[in-house]
């Protein structure tokens, strides 16, 4: 009788494509371990990762609206969560790995600051003379550096093609650890296939978000084509909605719209360059998981309309503003007196330099946390 991981191994060979990413034939791991008797190593990742302290802390971490504004909008967790489930419809749709899309779909947003993105660029600002700030790369020293749960190394020990997903989960940003992970070779489709369900995740949600907390309007989408579109297929498709089933049935059409795009353009591009294996899509010529010409053009209009209507909405940059103070003071207070730093952070001063130690805590925050210290520091 074949053993569980046997049967996993038999099952993947019959359900994946030959250009999937097979956990059987992973590049392993930095510190080599018995594999788990049932467990594939990509199932084995994502447990690691929902069990990291880093995983719970993302449930108060900002997407748009901080935690305190309401129970409804998206955090930095549900969002991972949301693009996970889209990660898995797009792999399955293409036969690709729907564990290790999981993993770098829950993993990816791991190294992100409080406050979202405005975060992010005051903290990066803070650390020009210090080799800056990504989140890319601060979602890999937490899962390769900062996260210790194991007596046998440090942090999570994730498989390489998880950790390939974090570093290139964007096009066109600096190369991180390229002696590890070469910039001309071509991650997994898994691994891309995450980064546009992120795209479809946040452009859906946050129209969501911006309809029901009053700061877009539905009359200002209208000039949204694909908004239209959807629209007028909800209304024939189900004319007597409440405001509220008419917005959540928009949504999922929007959600749906795209990622069966993203589906059919990317086996296009897979039989375009005759992909059969994960050898061809790493010498692939160019991206293969994308979304079609038309897609991206009305994809664009309601990014363009998002930055304008609601990332730039006077109550959104009041946020950020509020954003940069906290985080400001708190890296100069601490740059002032390190020693003030807590616990772990403080310990690690006599071999790091305070810069690097401040950029691991401040980045580790939840919004409510970053306000505490505030509060007692100013």
């Amino acid at each position: 009788m074949l053993t569980p991981k046997e049967r996993l191994a038999e099952y993947e060979k019959k359900i994946l494509a030959g250009y999937a990413c097979f956990s059987s034939k992973s590049r392993g791991r930095q510190f080599p371990q018995e594999e788990h008797p049932i467990r594939t190593a990509y199932q084995r990742d994502r447990d690691r990762v929902i069990h990291s302290a880093a995983f719970r802390r993302m449930e108060y971490k900002t997407q748009v609206f901080v935690n305190h504004e309401g129970d409804h909008y998206r955090t930095r967790l549900t969002h991972s969560i949301e693009v996970a489930q889209i990660s898995r419809t797009i792999a399955r749709g293409l036969g690709l790995n729907e564990d290790l899309a999981e993993a770098i779909a829950l993993v990816h947003d791991l190294g992100h600051t409080p406050f979202g993105h405005a975060g992010e660029e005051v903290l990066n600002e803070l650390m020009a003379d210090f080799g800056g700030f990504n989140h890319n790369r601060q979602s890999l020293r937490v899962v390769d550096i900062l996260e210790r749960r194991y007596p046998e190394h440090p942090g999570l020990n994730l498989t390489y093609e998880v950790r390939e997903g974090i570093v290139k989960h964007e096009t066109g940003t600096e190369p991180i650890m390229p002696d590890v992970f070469p910039p001309d070779e071509k991650p997994t489709l898994e691994a891309v296939l995450v980064d546009l369900a992120d795209s479809v995740a946040y452009n859906s949600h946050d129209v969501d978000d911006g309809l029901s907390s009053g700061i877009l309007r539905w009359d200002a989408l209208e000039s949204v084509p694909i908004w239209v579109e959807v629209r007028t297929e909800s209304e024939k498709r189900y004319p007597e909605l409440s405001p509220k089933k008419r917005r959540h049935t928009i949504v999922r059409l929007l959600i749906n719209r795209q990622v069966t795009d993203l589906i059919e353009e990317t086996h296009n591009n897979l039989e375009k360059y005759n992909i059969r294996t994960l050898a061809d899509v790493r010498l692939a010529p160019e991206r293969l998981v994308d979304f079609s010409a038309g897609m991206k053009k009305e994809l664009d209009v309601l990014k363009s309309f998002l930055s304008e209507k609601m990332y730039r909405h006077p109550h959104i940059m009041q946020l950020a503003e509020q954003a940069r103070t906290i985080i400001e003071t708190l890296f100069e207070k601490y740059r002032i007196d390190p020693t003030r730093l807590h616990g772990k952070y403080k310990l690690r001063l006599a071999g790091e330099p305070p810069e690097t130690i401040i950029r691991d805590f401040i980045a580790g925050m939840t919004d409510r946390y970053a306000y505490k210290i505030y509060d007692q520091l100013k």
